[in-house]
């Protein structure tokens, strides 16, 4: 149910002026009441013997009760004009703040997003919540930029294969003297940029779910998943001879197990593609304080300290090779800053100076035992 909606065309200045005339009024009324009406019976008499300059003889009359009551009821008369009139002043006065809230609101509302109140003084309710209004139009003004930059970027990395496999066509339906080896090759290359593309609209998902935020909250065990994840992802460490390491102690949390394991998924897979040969990758697990932390060490290039916040934003490559099917989308790191701020985790980066990276992620405690939640499924993938 919703409470009653106001008068149409009656503005809160007119209301409060109206509510404010009113009390004046009613005050009026319960002092006349008071003070007045127990004078009706009573009559003012002098003793008639009194000696003085003026002696009355007899019983005299002061005002009388309909003369009192008249002038009251005047009084109040000229008290209700009196009243509105102030009360519309007064109103104007500290509704001024709204009235600027709502005219920056509806100009900002209309595209001017790097607007903002900026009420100042005095401070009061009206000021507090000019300030709240102005982080969350800051706070948007950000997302939204962040989502221009991330259509853009997208739209252009979505282009590029695209452009490929209709290339790819275009030359070998060109050639008359393809042949059913030429023409079976440029398949092969058709289903390799298809399989490239699918790819990266896979982890556009995982990115666009990892941002939504947690809908289910288990209890899980970092060291259960990272040592699954170890397990996926020894074969390819085999294959570019980097050596896994691991410390897996017991570290319980709460969050979403395919959240979280996408998130260690793409720490692991970052460790391994942008590392060396001979190099090294070392996950660990603990019970930190009030949490539970994970860190992922490896080797490889010397990473610039004033590039480690760039690495997290989408579509952002340190080195980029030349065939981006073989150096991932630029979205791994990125989903894993959504995810851990997805579960108002904390992540820390440093980059040592023999190069590589160390990347730790500390979660809480789960605050009570685990309650089910609907299941939901989600896309994981390690760009």
């Amino acid at each position: 149910m919703t409470g009653p909606r106001p008068l149409p065309g009656r503005s809160l200045r007119t209301r409060l002026a109206l509510f404010y005339a009113a009390g004046v009024f009613l005050a009026g009324v319960v002092v006349l009441a008071v003070v007045t009406l127990p004078l009706v019976g009573i009559q003012s008499t002098v003793p008639a013997h009194r000696p003085g300059p003026s002696t009355i003889t007899g019983t005299g009359h002061g005002i009388g009760p309909h003369q009192l009551l008249t002038g009251s009821a005047v009084a109040l008369a000229v008290l209700v004009p009196v009243a509105l009139v102030t009360g519309w002043f007064v109103a104007g006065r500290f509704l001024a703040p709204l009235r600027a809230i709502t005219a920056t609101a509806r100009a900002i509302s209309a595209g001017n997003l790097h607007q903002r109140l900026g009420l100042g003084e005095p401070a009061d309710e009206l000021t507090e919540l000019g300030g709240i209004l102005d982080d969350l139009f800051a706070r948007l003004q950000a997302s939204f930029d962040a989502h221009r930059h991330f259509v853009a970027n997208a739209s252009h990395e979505l282009r590029t294969p695209l452009a490929g496999l209709r290339t790819l066509l275009e030359v070998a339906l060109a050639d008359p003297d393809a042949d059913a080896g030429t023409l079976r090759s440029a398949c092969e290359d058709a289903l390799a940029l298809g399989g490239h593309q699918e790819r990266l609209v896979q982890a556009l998902l995982a990115l666009a779910t990892s941002e939504r935020g947690v809908t289910r909250r288990d209890t899980l065990d970092l060291a259960h998943i990272a040592r699954r994840v170890l397990t996926s992802r020894l074969d390819r460490a085999t294959e570019k001879g980097i050596d896994l390491a691991e410390d897996l102690t017991p570290a319980v949390t709460t969050g979403d197990p395919r959240l979280v394991e996408s998130l260690v998924a793409n720490l692991v897979e970052n460790a391994i593609r942008h590392n060396h040969p001979d190099g090294h990758v070392r996950i660990t697990t603990r019970t930190s304080g009030t949490g539970a932390a994970l860190t992922i060490t490896n080797s490889g290039p010397v990473v610039p300290g004033d590039q480690l916040e760039r690495l997290f934003q989408p579509f952002q490559r340190l080195v980029p090779d030349r065939d981006s099917r073989h150096d991932g989308y630029g979205l791994g790191l990125a989903i894993v800053n959504a995810v851990t701020r997805a579960h108002h985790a904390t992540l820390t980066t440093s980059a040592p100076p023999e190069g590589g990276l160390a990347i730790t992620v500390r979660f809480a405690h789960p605050p009570h035992p685990h309650s089910p939640h609907q299941r939901e499924e989600h896309a994981e993938l390690t760009p």
